[in-house]
C-alpha cells in the first residue's frame, strides 16, 4: 500500500476544509512548495495535489502554487535522484497538463533553472571527493 500525502490548495495556501465546507477551512501552510518539500523530506514518494478553487470554479486557480510545487519537487529529484509523482485533482485535466506545466516552468525559470543547480551540485561533489577522498 502507498500513502500519498495530500496538499489541498485554496487561495495559494495549504488548507483543509471541514466536511467540504469552504467557509470552514483550516490553513496548514502559507507556502505550498515548502509543504511539498516537507513531505518529500518525510519520505513521501508521491504527492496528491487538490486545487479546491478549481474544483469549485471549474478552472485551474492555483497554477502559481502548483508550478512552485513542481519546481520544488523537480529540484529535489535532481538532488535525491528520484522523481516524485504528482496527482492533480480538483479540475478537469488533460494528459498534457503536466507537460504544459513543465514547459511553462522551463519558460519562466529557463533551462538553467533546472540544469545549472544540478551542474553546481555535481561540481561541489567532485571537489569534495577529490580534496577529501570522501
Amino acid at each position: 500500500m502507498q500513502i500519498w500525502p495530500a496538499i489541498d490548495l485554496r487561495g495559494g495556501k495549504c488548507v483543509r476544509l471541514k466536511q467540504g465546507d469552504y467557509a470552514r477551512e483550516t490553513v496548514y501552510g502559507e507556502d505550498p512548495a515548502e509543504m511539498a518539500r516537507h513531505w518529500v523530506r518525510q519520505g513521501a514518494s508521491c504527492l496528491h495535489l487538490v486545487d479546491l478553487d478549481g474544483a469549485r470554479d471549474g478552472a485551474q486557480a492555483n497554477l502559481a502554487a502548483i508550478s512552485a510545487i513542481l519546481a520544488a519537487v523537480i529540484f529535489n529529484a535532481l538532488i535525491i535522484v528520484g522523481l516524485v509523482p504528482l496527482a492533480l485533482r480538483g479540475v478537469k485535466t488533460r494528459a498534457a497538463s503536466a507537460a504544459h506545466l513543465l514547459r511553462r516552468n522551463l519558460l519562466v525559470y529557463g533551462l538553467g533553472g533546472l540544469i545549472l543547480p544540478f551542474i553546481g551540485i555535481k561540481a561541489i561533489d567532485l571537489v569534495v571527493h577529490n580534496l577529501l577522498g570522501v
